[in-house]
């Protein structure tokens, strides 16, 4: 060996109780909402404090959540992620790929029983914003020439 330690991401089994509110954690991710560039799998961002998860203690933000009660989470909307995290019941099976804590996905995420899609409308608001101002310095640009250099030779 030269020395060097590469650790394989861990996947992990549990069963997690449902609280009061939920399991306790929001997700980002799915093929419609790539938490991470060409990886469309659904992702924990945070964990919410005195939850499910956080009292359990295994499941940490920036984990890959693989499948829910035995079904693989492959190839799945961000809205059908949320399906099946509302549909599974009181006891909930996960298996998760441990990761590295990702810090660049967005903080305030859906919570595991909320659909709302914030932050891909956030994204595309900024996307359309910045092409709107692109767009109109490459207008002033055109229309302004440089005055000088349009009158002709002095």
């Amino acid at each position: 060996m030269n020395g060097s330690a590469h650790n394989a991401p861990s996947v992990l089994e549990m069963t997690l109780k449902r609280g009061p509110a939920g399991l306790g954690f929001n997700i980002v991710g799915g093929v419609d909402q790539q938490y991470i560039m060409n990886d469309s799998g659904i992702y924990v961002a945070k964990i919410k404090e005195d939850g499910a998860a956080a009292l359990d203690g295994r499941l940490q933000e920036g984990d890959k959540i693989l499948a829910i009660n035995g079904q693989n989470l492959d190839n799945l909307s961000h809205s059908a992620a949320v399906e099946l995290f509302r549909s599974a019941g009181e006891d909930v099976h996960l298996r998760v790929q441990q990761g590295p804590n990702l810090q660049n996905g967005p903080t305030s995420s859906r919570a595991d029983g909320d659909c709302s899609s914030a932050f891909g409308t956030w994204t595309m608001y900024t996307v359309v914003a910045l092409a709107v101002i692109a767009a109109g310095f490459m207008a002033y640009k055109r229309l302004h020439v440089n005055p000088r250099a349009s009158r002709g030779p002095f």
